[in-house]
């Protein structure tokens, strides 16, 4: 009686469709990222990431490196970004993307990241005015290991739905998660193999006492006759 018929189990939501495809990318990237991460059962190197493997992401991605404890710099961005903010955003902060109310809250998550090893996820709403319409975004970070091995690096993706009309577009933080320290199951090392003490000393190696020797039994006679 209160079931789904048939006709509404058969609806697809264009709004669901729609959002899923948006998010590919952060998916993508997430999904990437987890995988490095498998591998070595540590936070990834930053020479690890391979282009090839967030071929399709491309657009949205960006590494960024460590300034300080609550900055980063974006090192390599894609060009989704460069739309956003109407400029070439390589060497910016990745605060310069958001308003100067809400760039504290997002340095406490970029802290996090560098410091913790943390994931961060932030939903996204657009700055008002004129020319600029209504503007969402998913913002994703992870970290990176540099070739030292120290936690200063990034890499992240901003998908954003509306249109950008007029540029620069920045942010606010209508929602923020954090996940801290990752749980990856470190490799398994290979231990060497247990020496098993005994329980007694062994006894030294005594040689069996010389039997004298002692003439054969049967002898051979030639007889010529």
């Amino acid at each position: 009686m209160f079931g789904k018929s048939d006709e509404e189990r058969d609806v697809v939501s264009m709004t669901d469709r729609e959002k899923e495809r948006r998010l590919a990318p952060i998916r993508l990237l997430e999904a990437y990222w987890h995988g490095l991460a498998a591998q070595s059962g540590a936070v990834p190197l930053r020479s690890q990431i391979d282009p090839r493997g967030i071929e399709t992401a491309l657009e949205y991605a960006f590494l960024a490196e460590r300034i300080a404890p609550m900055l980063a710099k974006l090192r390599v961005a894609g060009t989704h970004l460069n739309e956003v903010m109407g400029m070439d955003t390589g060497g910016m902060p990745l605060s310069a993307l958001f308003a100067p109310k809400d760039r504290d809250r997002l340095g406490e998550g970029v802290a996090q990241v560098f410091a913790d090893g943390a994931c961060v996820r932030a939903e996204l709403r657009g700055e008002d005015g004129f020319g600029r319409s209504a503007l969402s975004g998913h913002l994703l970070l992870l970290p990176l290991r540099s070739d030292m091995g120290d936690m200063t690096r990034m890499i992240g993706a901003l998908v954003t739905s509306g249109r950008i009309g007029r540029t620069p577009r920045r942010f606010h933080i209508a929602s923020m998660t954090v996940t801290p320290g990752f749980e990856i199951a470190p490799k398994p090392v290979a231990q060497a193999p247990h020496r098993v003490e005994l329980a007694e000393t062994p006894a030294p190696f005594k040689p069996a006492p010389r039997q004298s020797e002692k003439r054969p039994h049967l002898r051979l006679v030639i007889s010529n006759d």
